[in-house]
């Protein structure tokens, strides 16, 4: 455990951390790593803070795809994101879901010019009729996932559904189309 620091309005706060106080202003950066006293560069306290950022940014699109999002009133109002590996080849791209306990014949994939737009539903699946939820972490209802595309025109050459993943291929269009 970290030892608290003493700061000069008598508030305390662990080493490591910002130390934000009259008014808002940030009156010093320690590393925490160092020990009291020792100050950050310049350099290194935009580097540390541009990497914090970051690490908040990651975290939160990962915790909007984790969860349910509300979307509004309706029958399918609740709606997760398929987490989505995206490769780019020579001739196109490869983007694989994962998407546990899909029925296939249930997934909509359809292309735009600048989407790619899949949609399904993954129905919550009880062990019997009176079963009690203890935990519930993988994701069920309805799903949407839109994934943005730029550059060259695709198209559609193959899917494949397989051990509960979608496999998706696009190849760039031909010039002539």
């Amino acid at each position: 455990m970290r030892a608290g620091v003493k700061l000069r309005d008598g508030l305390s706060r662990e080493a490591g951390h910002l130390d934000l106080y009259l008014h808002g202003r940030i009156s010093s950066l320690r590393c925490g790593l160092c020990g009291p006293g020792v100050r950050m560069s310049g350099e290194r306290q935009y580097g540390w803070m541009w990497l914090e950022a970051c690490e908040v940014l990651d975290r939160a699109e990962r915790l909007q795809r984790q969860f349910l999002r509300y979307m509004g009133p309706g029958v399918d109002a609740a709606v997760w994101e398929p987490p989505v590996d995206i490769q780019e080849t020579a001739d196109g791209l490869i983007l694989l879901f994962a998407l546990p306990g899909v029925v296939p014949e249930e997934i909509s994939l359809r292309l735009e010019a600048t989407e790619l737009i899949l949609s399904a539903m993954r129905p919550l699946k009880l062990g019997c009729a009176d079963a009690v939820i203890r935990r519930l972490e993988i994701p069920h209802g309805r799903f949407f996932r839109r994934i943005p595309l730029a550059g060259v025109p695709l198209e559609l050459a193959a899917s494949r559904y397989e051990n509960g993943c979608l496999e998706v291929r696009l190849t760039r269009a031909a010039a002539g189309k």
